[in-house]
């Protein structure tokens, strides 16, 4: 995942994204509505060539920097926030096996997934202890459940974690088939938001997992410890779902906007003839307006100190490592605030006809409410407080 890329091909890869999100919108509030899966638009990724934008040029990618790829889950996101996880989780997830594999095994991954042009998806949560595993000759043995599998019905390749029944306390991660003999993809996901991110349960009986899937191990420090770059991935798990919070603000905001000026009847005591001519009205999408440019600032010097930070690769500092995970745990936290605030506010500008099912506006404040109790800003307010009162850095840990 080097970053090196030319900014017409930069460009050309924002406007596939734009032609897909257009697209994407035409469907967006049939199949929230619907729920299930979203196969023939993730087919539409998987043709788009977007799927090896931060693959390195030397594995048959195109090498792109985070920000560029985060920026598409962004303008994912202004439609559709289930599609925006999807794709930002489809490298989140690779970002996993590129901290837990040897650079051998993660380079042959690579190029695979390049010349496949595989979707990535995962059965990893750590907090769920209930896969163990046996030890067999040449591998393991594989049974228990798994919930919180985002991506796992699409998936070309799955990121999982078991434990050992030996030794409960050992975490081991692998990269298989989903089509695995002994694995099944339940489709169970049935959340008020993110309604086609395919993060329900994934059960295993008697699923075998060779020693060659088993991921074998990232590189270590001089005396065996962890590197810091190692422990990048929950703080781009937190700024992928940032992204999503910001496209879906926007995303909110833009339709309230068309609707209010299309569609809006103005409140009778008003003065005025048109909803968008009531100074109240005015002022309020001025407040939102003033919040989404903070939000946006916040967002990209979080994204801007990500790439920074991965571009040290395995020279990674722990203090950079910590401040960058701060300035995207300050990002997340006060762009979920307002992500909320404005999905949910737009209807006192659209009024209360805009609640009307058929316009499905509501399907923003759903995706970002489901999404900010997976991960309580209050336990990332506790870092930052840390960090304020005492200047103690982030601590890694999966959600850390």
């Amino acid at each position: 995942m080097s970053q090196c890329i030319s900014a017409a091909d930069a460009a050309a890869a924002l406007a596939s994204a734009e032609r897909l999100a257009a697209h994407f919108a035409s469907t967006a509030v049939a199949r929230d509505k619907a729920g299930g899966n979203a196969h023939a638009e993730v087919a539409l990724l998987r043709d788009s060539g977007l799927l090896t934008l931060l693959i390195a040029r030397e594995h048959g990618g195109q090498g792109a920097p985070w920000s560029l790829a985060l920026e598409v889950v962004r303008r994912f996101a202004r439609v559709d926030g289930s599609l925006a996880h999807l794709f930002g989780y489809h490298f989140l997830d690779q970002l996993v096996t590129q901290t837990c594999a040897s650079p051998e095994q993660f380079a042959a991954l690579q190029r695979e997934s390049a010349k496949a042009h595989w979707f990535w998806g995962n059965a990893l949560n750590s907090l769920d202890r209930r896969v163990l595993a046996r030890r067999e000759a040449g591998g393991y043995r594989l049974n228990g459940v798994k919930q919180f599998t985002s991506g796992s019905p699409y998936a070309d390749r799955l990121v999982i974690t078991f434990r050992l029944e030996s030794d409960p306390d050992t975490l081991l991660r692998a990269v298989i088939r989903p089509d695995a003999e002994g694995l099944r993809i339940h489709n169970d996901w049935d959340a008020i938001g993110q309604r086609q991110t395919g993060s329900g349960t994934v059960s295993y009986d008697q699923v075998w997992v060779s020693d060659g899937q088993v991921l074998s191990g990232a590189p270590v420090g001089a005396e065996g410890e962890v590197l810091a770059f190692n422990t990048l991935g929950p703080i781009l798990a937190q700024l992928v779902l940032t992204q999503v919070f910001l496209g879906s603000a926007e995303g909110a905001l833009a339709e309230a906007a068309r609707y209010t000026r299309e569609q809006s009847r103005p409140w009778h005591t008003a003065g005025v003839e048109r909803a968008e001519d009531d100074p109240l009205v005015i002022r309020q999408y001025g407040e939102f307006a003033a919040e989404l440019e903070a939000f946006r600032a916040l967002a990209e010097r979080a994204s801007a100190a990500w790439d920074q930070a991965f571009a040290q690769g395995l020279a990674l500092s722990a203090e950079q490592r910590g401040h960058t995970g701060l300035q995207v745990a300050a990002a997340n936290v006060f762009g979920g605030r307002v992500a909320l605030g404005i999905t949910s506010r737009v209807f006192e500008v659209m009024g209360a006809r805009a609640t009307a099912s058929r316009y499905g506006h509501d399907r923003f404040w759903r995706n970002v409410r489901t999404h900010t109790l997976h991960n309580p800003a209050e336990y990332k307010l506790l870092t930052l407080g840390r960090h304020a009162l005492k200047g103690e850095l982030p601590v890694p840990g999966f959600y850390a």
